[in-house]
C-alpha cells in the first residue's frame, strides 16, 4: 500500500461519527497485540492549553535523556505531524505498513455497524508506533473529554487536567462541575495527576482522583493563589506556584516557579496562560520521570526542554517589521486570551487577516479581538471553511471599517503585510487550518532534483519522482518525461494539478504524488508534492502564465520558482544559467563565495573521537593552525567540547577556558591575524559563543541549529555567520535509530523550520550556512546520500557545509576508526563535485587537493577558469 491510498482511507473514516466510549480503540488494540502494555503513558486533558502542555512535558523529558513518543491534534500540515518520536514525525511508509495490516479489520467492523472513527484508528496507530519504536514514555493529549476519550484505552503512568471551562456541552456535560468530572477520570490508581483547575473544578477533580487512589498535585498559576489542600493520601501535595514575567524578545517570555521547584526558565511561548501550562509541565515531567523509574529531572533539562519546546501555530511570530502573527484562535475565548497576550507588544496598527469555519461563532469572536484598522477575510481550503463575505459582514459589525473580502489565505496575508507599516502588527487568526496555509506558504521551498544525469538518468527520475511522492508503478511509467530542471515542491492539491497542466501546456512535463495521486480533493489540509521537469525557456512561459493568474494564488509560487531556476519573475527576462538555484546572495569576502572552502578541525579536547588531546595545549594548537595555513585552509573551526556518542557535556565554564585561550593563541598566526584564514567556534552554548565572539571568532557553528533561543539572540547581536546543523541530540546517542521518509527532503524540511526561527530572532539570512548533520541521527546510507544529493540544500538558499571526516559511516566501506582518511579524501571530492560550499575535516592538505581537483574537473580552479599547464602538473610530474 502507498501512503496517499493510507491516509485517504484514514481521512475517509472522518465521515464516521464519535461515540464515547474505548470499547472500540481497545478492540483495535487487541487485535494488533496489547502494544499499550509495552509503553509507559501519559495523558493530557483540558479544555485549554494541553497540546502546549504536552509539547514542553516531551521536551523536557527529551532533554532528560529519555526516548519520547508525543501524540497531539489536530495536525498543521501532515497527518504524520501528530505522531512523533524524539521529535521527528512518523514515516509515511510507517503510516502505509499499519493501514495495510489494520484495513482489512477496520472494514469488517464496518460492515457489521462498528465502525471505528479517524481519531480512534488514529490514536492506535500512535500508540502501536510507540511500542514499535520501544520509547520510554509517550505523552498523549487527550481529545474530547476523558474518561470516554480514545487515548483512555491506556493505562496511564501520570495525568494532567489543565483547566476546565464551558466546551462541548452536548457531549461533555452542561456544567464546569460536569465537564471536570469527565475530564478528571483519566485518573489512574497511583498514577499522580497534576491540575492548575481552580474552585469548583478543582473540588471535582481532588474529589474523581481520590476515587481513583490518584495523589494530586497542583499548580497555582500565574496571579493565582497557592493552593495546599490534602491529597486523597491525606497529605499536602507539593504545590508549585507560577509567576509570569512577561516577555523577553518577540517570540520568549519568562517564568519563574516556587515551590519544589525554585528557578526562573524561559520559553518560547508568550502570555501568562503559557506559563501556567509550563508549570504544569514541570511538575508533570517531575512525577513521569519517578513513574519510569529515571533519574530525577536535573535543572538543564528543565531549562533546555522549556526553552526550546516550540509550538508552531500557536501565537507564532514569523516576523517583527511589521510585527507579524500567527495564531488558531478560533472562539471567543481563545481570542480573548489572543488580545491579552499581543496587548504585551508595542505597534501602532492592527491589520487583520481572518479565516473561519462556519460552525463557529464569528460575531463573538470578532467582538474579542483587539481593535484593527483593517482586515482582510479568506478562505482555506475545506469544505467547511466560512464564505470570506460573511466573515467580511462579522468583522464589520465588530467595529472594523476597512475590510476586504479576499479568497487565498497567502494572499491576505501578503496584502495585509503590504498594508502594514513596519511598527504596525499584522495578526492571522480565527483556525489552525487558515495558519497551516499562511505557514505553508511561508516555509514553500522548491528542491532541485538530481534527474537525468549519472550513469543511470532513468533510474536518477525514478528516484526523483519516488522522492516527490509518485507511486512506484506510476513512476516508472512518468520516469522518460522527466529530465532537464526537476524540481519539486508541495502545493495544495487544486493549485498542484493546475500548475502540472500549465507546464504540461508548454512542452515541460509534471507528475503528482502524495494524495493528489488520482484520489480527487486533498483531504486533511495536506499538501502534495508536484515534480516539475523542462527547459529554462519552457520554465520561462510557465512563469509567464502564472502571472496571469495572479489571482488564483499562484503569484507567489512563480516568484518561488523563477528564483530557483535564476529568472526575473518580473518580466520572465532573466540569465538562463546551468544552476538549479544556487546561493547567489551571499556576501562576498567569504571563502565559501568562490569555490568549495575548507574547514580545518582544530578540537581542544581531551575526549573527540578523532584528535582528542592532540591541540590541548596552546602550542600544539598554534602549531596545527600553522600546520593548516600552509596546507591551504580557509576556516579553522575551534571546538571545546566533543558531540561524540557517548562524550559527558561539559560546563560552559569550563569550554570557555579551553576555548578562549586557543583563540587568544592563535590570533598570533599571521594568516589568522590578518583575516585571511577565518576562525570558526564549534559550541551548542550561548555563554560560549558569546565569549568566544569577545575574544575574536569570526564564525559560530551550532551542532543544534539554533535550538537555543539565547543562542539565536547571541548570533543576531554580533551580526556574525552562523553554522546553522541538523541534529536530534547533542552529543549523539548511539542507541537512537531515527527513522526518514526520505533523509534529503526530511532534513531539507527541519532546517527550513529552524531558519525560520533564525530570521525572526534578526539573523541575516546570507550569513547562515547549514550542516545536514553527517553522523548525527542518520545510518550510513543517508549519510552517503546527503552527500550525493548535496545539490538539493539549494534549495534553503544558503551555502551548504559537509563534515563527514572520519566519522563512522565509512565503516560501511570496511574502515575501521584507525583507516578512514582515504575515504575522507574520496568523500570530500564528491562533496565539492555536488556542490558542496564548505568540507570540514581533519586532514588540511591532502582535502585541500581532493576540492581542488574536484574543482579543475568542473573548469573552475580557484581564482581561474580554468586549470593551468604548472597548476595541473606537467609531464615530469
Amino acid at each position: 500500500m502507498h501512503y496517499h491510498e493510507a491516509a485517504a482511507f484514514l481521512f475517509d473514516l472522518r465521515r464516521f461519527s464519535v461515540k464515547p466510549g474505548t470499547e472500540r480503540v481497545a478492540a483495535l488494540l487487541d487485535r494488533l497485540g496489547n502494544p499499550e502494555e509495552d509503553v509507559s503513558f501519559v495523558q493530557v486533558a483540558g479544555s485549554n492549553g494541553k497540546g502546549s502542555t504536552a509539547r514542553m512535558t516531551e521536551s523536557v523529558l527529551r532533554e532528560a535523556g529519555l526516548s519520547v513518543g508525543l501524540y497531539t491534534s489536530p495536525h498543521l500540515s501532515a497527518l504524520a505531524e501528530r505522531i512523533r518520536v524524539d521529535g521527528l514525525a512518523m514515516t509515511e511508509a510507517a503510516i502505509a505498513d499499519f493501514v495495510a495490516e489494520v484495513k482489512p479489520w477496520l472494514v469488517e467492523r464496518a460492515a457489521t455497524g462498528e465502525p471505528l472513527t479517524f481519531f480512534e484508528v488514529v490514536t492506535a496507530m500512535a500508540i502501536r508506533d510507540f511500542a514499535r519504536r520501544e520509547v520510554d514514555v509517550a505523552v498523549l493529549e487527550v481529545g474530547l473529554g476523558g474518561e470516554y476519550d480514545a487515548t483512555s484505552a491506556v493505562d496511564p503512568v501520570a495525568t494532567a487536567v489543565t483547566n476546565v471551562s464551558l466546551e462541548h456541552t452536548a457531549v461533555l456535560g452542561d456544567t464546569i462541575a460536569e465537564i471536570a468530572r469527565t475530564k478528571a477520570r483519566i485518573a489512574s490508581a497511583g498514577a499522580p495527576l497534576v491540575t492548575a483547575c481552580e474552585g469548583e473544578a478543582l473540588s471535582v477533580v481532588r474529589e474523581v482522583a481520590g476515587d481513583a487512589g490518584a495523589p494530586v498535585a497542583t499548580v497555582a498559576g500565574a496571579g493565582e493563589g497557592v493552593d495546599t489542600e490534602e491529597n486523597a493520601d491525606g497529605e499536602t501535595d507539593p504545590t508549585l506556584s507560577v509567576a509570569y514575567e512577561g516577555r523577553v524578545s518577540p517570540t520568549d517570555a519568562e517564568v519563574t516557579l516556587t515551590g519544589e521547584v525554585d528557578a526562573t526558565y524561559r520559553i518560547p511561548l508568550v502570555g501568562d496562560h503559557q506559563a501556567t501550562n509550563a508549570g504544569i509541565a514541570v511538575a508533570l515531567a517531575r512525577r513521569t520521570a519517578g513513574a519510569v523509574g529515571a533519574d530525577p529531572l536535573p535543572d538543564a533539562a528543565v531549562r533546555d526542554g522549556l526553552a526550546r519546546a516550540t509550538w508552531p501555530g500557536r501565537f507564532e511570530v514569523v516576523d517583527t517589521a511589521p510585527l507579524t502573527v500567527l495564531d488558531g484562535a478560533h472562539n471567543p475565548a481563545a481570542c480573548r486570551t489572543l488580545a491579552g497576550t499581543l496587548a504585551e507588544y508595542d505597534y501602532d496598527d492592527l491589520h487583520l487577516v481572518y479565516g473561519a469555519m462556519h460552525d463557529k461563532d464569528h460575531a463573538s469572536a470578532a467582538s474579542a479581538l483587539p481593535d484593527a484598522a483593517s482586515a482582510v477575510t479568506c478562505r482555506p481550503d475545506l469544505d467547511r471553511a466560512e464564505d470570506p463575505e460573511v466573515l467580511a459582514a462579522a468583522l464589520r459589525a465588530a467595529g472594523v471599517d476597512d475590510v476586504t473580502a479576499g479568497e487565498d489565505v497567502a494572499a491576505a496575508l501578503e496584502t495585509a503585510v503590504e498594508r502594514a507599516a513596519p511598527d504596525d502588527c499584522v495578526l492571522l487568526v480565527g483556525s489552525l487550518f487558515a495558519v497551516a496555509e499562511a505557514r505553508a506558504a511561508r516555509l514553500r521551498t522548491v528542491t532541485p532534483r538530481s534527474a537525468g544525469g549519472g550513469n543511470d538518468p532513468a533510474a536518477n527520475a525514478v528516484r526523483a519522482l519516488d522522492t516527490g511522492g509518485v507511486p512506484p508503478d506510476a513512476a516508472a511509467t512518468r520516469a522518460d518525461g522527466i529530465d532537464h530542471r526537476v524540481l519539486s515542491l508541495r502545493l495544495r492539491g487544486d493549485r498542484a494539478e493546475r500548475l502540472a497542466a500549465a507546464l504540461r501546456e508548454v512542452g515541460g512535463d509534471a507528475a503528482i504524488g502524495g494524495l493528489g495521486a488520482g484520489v480527487g480533493r486533498v483531504p486533511g489540509g495536506e499538501r502534495v508534492p508536484v515534480t516539475l521537469a523542462g527547459t529554462v525557456a519552457e520554465y520561462r512561459e510557465l512563469l509567464a502564465r502564472l502571472r496571469e493568474r495572479e489571482g488564483e494564488g499562484f503569484a507567489g509560487i512563480a516568484a518561488d520558482i523563477a528564483d530557483r531556476i535564476g529568472l526575473d519573475d518580473s518580466d520572465g527576462d532573466g540569465p538562463d544559467g546551468d544552476d538549479l538555484g544556487g546561493d547567489d546572495s551571499a556576501p562576498d569576502g567569504y571563502p565559501w563565495t568562490d569555490g568549495t572552502a575548507v574547514m580545518g578541525v582544530l578540537n581542544v579536547t581531551p575526549d573527540s573521537f578523532h584528535d582528542g588531546g592532540r591541540h590541548a595545549g596552546l602550542d600544539d594548537a598554534v602549531a596545527g593552525v600553522e600546520r593548516m595555513v600552509e596546507a591551504g585552509i580557509d576556516i579553522v573551526d575551534v571546538g571545546g567540547e566533543s558531540t561524540r556518542p557517548g562524550a559527558e557535556p561539559v560546563p560552559a565554564d569550563e569550554e570557555i577556558d579551553r576555548v578562549v585561550p586557543t583563540l587568544e593563541a592563535i590570533r598570533s598566526v599571521p594568516a589568522v591575524a590578518d583575516g585571511d584564514v577565518l576562525v570558526s567556534v564549534d559550541t551548542r552554548k550561548p555563554a560560549v559563543a558569546a565569549a568566544a565572539l569577545d575574544a575574536g571568532a569570526d564564525v559560530i557553528n551550532d551542532v543544534t541549529g539554533l535550538a537555543d533561543p539565547e543562542m539565536r539572540e547571541v548570533v543576531a547581536d554580533a551580526d556574525c555567520p552562523v553554522v546553522v546543523m541538523h541534529s536530534l541530540e547533542a552529543p549523539v546517542d548511539p542507541t537512537n535509530d531515527p527513522e526518514y521518509d526520505d533523509a534529503v527532503d526530511d532534513v531539507i524540511a527541519a532546517l527550513r523550520e529552524r531558519l525560520a526561527l533564525a530570521e525572526t530572532a534578526g539573523i541575516d539570512r546570507e550569513k547562515v550556512i547549514v550542516d545536514p548533520g553527517l553522523g548525527f541521527g542518520k545510518s550510513a546510507a543517508e549519510a552517503f546520500e546527503l552527500i550525493d544529493r548535496v545539490g538539493e540544500f539549494d534549495a534553503l538558499d544558503c551555502p551548504v557545509l559537509i563534515g563527514h571526516s572520519h566519522k563512522s559511516m565509512f565503516g560501511a566501506v570496511d574502515r575501521g576508526p584507525e583507516d578512514r582518511e582515504h575515504a575522507t579524501v574520496a568523500a570530500t571530492a564528491l562533496a565539492a563535485d555536488r556542490g558542496a560550499d564548505i568540507v570540514r575535516v581533519h586532514d588540511a592538505a591532502e582535502n585541500r587537493a581532493a576540492v581542488d581537483v574536484a574543482a579543475a574537473v568542473n573548469g573552475s580552479l580557484r581564482g581561474g577558469t580554468g586549470a593551468s599547464e604548472d597548476a595541473a602538473g606537467g609531464p615530469d610530474e
